[in-house]
């Protein structure tokens, strides 16, 4: 039986472009700036912020991965320049990662023992990988009651990932999202298979394949490609074949991957039998920015890589309307991968540092203007309920309204699960695999194998 949390979001944000490295807050080019100049109204923000320490001194560092628009220069530079207007004795640093090198940079890092003071990324990493490893400070006193009250009034989910097994916190989040597919309306309706789809973009796996079959009848070539060369994007893959047959991707408590249990194998086998029909296309070079381009193009039917961030990012490039639905499932009832977003604190062993960081994550998270504007700034929704919506109003109001209907449909967060990383690698093999002749079962014992591996040595 399926268990819907209202939850968050995990990683599969298409890769960025390393950029900005080693910029400041006092960057002039920033200030000029429109997006700096919104960053900068929060220096207004209420007198009585609790990130207001004058007493604060630290020189730090922030790396952060390609979120919304944390990953430009500017914009980052004017938060951090209205945070030294109540802070002048905090110098931040900022510098900025892609999903292509990021990893290895920080464990690079790790490993030299230079490692930032903040970095913005999800549990996955945070929590499970560099605060398993002993290396994040606990933040345990961002999570005042009244912090978690308002975070869990959201969903308790967010609060159980960004808190260790030892107890501990390794992340302070800000914002969440859901991922889900997106279909070409025009080349659906020119085949009549909006039929297939429900009002509130649900459909069950029977009718998906009566879509994908009058997709090919109406003369489309390739209705849709299981990408599968690498990590990237593979949030839809999984979402794909947990749904469509109600698997699930990890046991509830969080400690195996279950890609090997019937109900997956039973998914991944209608895959290559779709695919077989020539009803579905696979390849075994591509990931998810491949296929989004393909998509983009009109080249393909549907994309199995979507999310608010990607609709703004392709919104002014496509020729047709890219309409949010749900992955298809047995019982019309979908559990969606999402993600949740926010900072940990590495330990550098300096309580100033640690101090200064903290009160600079409270201030992007918190501060009653900062807050929901950082969360704007992400392209996702706020993990505070007070926040409310925080689109209300903007040019993004009803794009972004299309995908917060998808936020009651959010599954469990299992990224937390140890070996997460080799897990990820061992999926996308996996489904090469049984899309060059080995046979599912096969090729799910190999998977499944791999992750308890990766786990094992995770202990």
């Amino acid at each position: 039986m399926k268990k819907t949390l209202s939850l968050l979001l995990a990683t599969g944000m298409v890769a960025g472009t390393l950029a900005g490295c080693g910029t400041t807050a006092t960057s002039s080019s920033a200030a000029e700036s429109t997006a700096t100049s919104t960053a900068e109204s929060t220096a207004s923000a209420t007198a009585d912020s609790a990130t207001a320490d004058a007493g604060l001194a630290a020189d730090i560092t922030m790396w952060t991965y390609p979120i919304g628009k944390f990953k430009d220069a500017e914009t980052v530079d004017g938060i951090v320049k209205s945070f030294q207007e109540k802070n002048p004795g905090v110098n931040i640093k900022v510098e900025y990662l892609d999903y292509t090198n990021g990893d290895d940079q920080v464990t690079s890092a790790i490993e030299a023992n230079t490692t930032p003071d903040i970095i913005m990324e999800g549990p996955e990493r945070l929590v499970s990988n560099w605060g398993a490893k002993g290396k994040m400070v606990d933040l345990s006193d961002l999570w005042t009651a009244e912090a978690k009250a308002d975070i869990n009034a959201t969903s308790a989910s967010i609060e159980a990932a960004c808190k260790a097994a030892d107890g501990a916190y390794y992340e302070y989040p800000l914002c969440m999202t859901t991922h889900c597919m997106a279909i070409n309306k025009e080349m659906f309706e020119a085949a009549d298979a909006l039929q297939y789809i429900n009002e509130d973009g649900t459909w069950t796996t029977e009718n998906f394949g009566k879509a994908l079959q009058a997709l090919k009848d109406s003369g489309i070539d390739t209705t849709g490609v299981v990408y599968c060369g690498g990590q990237g994007g593979d949030q839809g893959t999984r979402a794909l074949v947990n749904n469509l047959y109600s698997g699930k991707f990890t046991d509830d408590a969080h400690t195996a991957y279950t890609a090997d249990s019937d109900a997956n194998k039973k998914g991944l086998q209608q895959l290559v039998d779709w695919c077989g029909a020539g009803l579905l296309s696979f390849d075994t070079a591509a990931v998810a920015s491949d296929e989004l381009q393909l998509f983009a193009n009109g080249t393909i039917a549907m994309t199995f890589c979507w999310n608010a961030s990607n609709q703004a990012t392709y919104a002014e490039s496509v020729t047709f309307t890219p309409m949010p639905v749900a992955f298809p499932s047995d019982d019309g009832k979908p559990e969606l991968c999402g993600g949740i977003w926010g900072f940990g604190v590495f330990n550098n062993g300096d309580d100033a540092k640690a101090a200064a960081a903290k009160a600079f994550i409270q201030y992007i998270c918190d501060d009653a203007t900062q807050g929901p504007a950082s969360v704007q700034l992400t392209g996702f929704f706020p993990v505070r309920a007070s926040y409310g919506d925080v689109y209300a109003g903007t040019e993004d109001e009803a794009r972004m309204a299309a995908f917060s209907a998808y936020m009651q449909y959010l599954g469990d967060y299992y990224n937390v699960t140890p070996g997460w990383a080799e897990q990820r690698t061992a999926w996308w093999n996996m489904l090469q695999q049984i899309f060059t002749g080995t046979s599912v079962e096969d090729a799910s014992a190999t998977y499944a194998a791999a992750c308890a591996t990766a786990i094992e040595a995770a202990k």
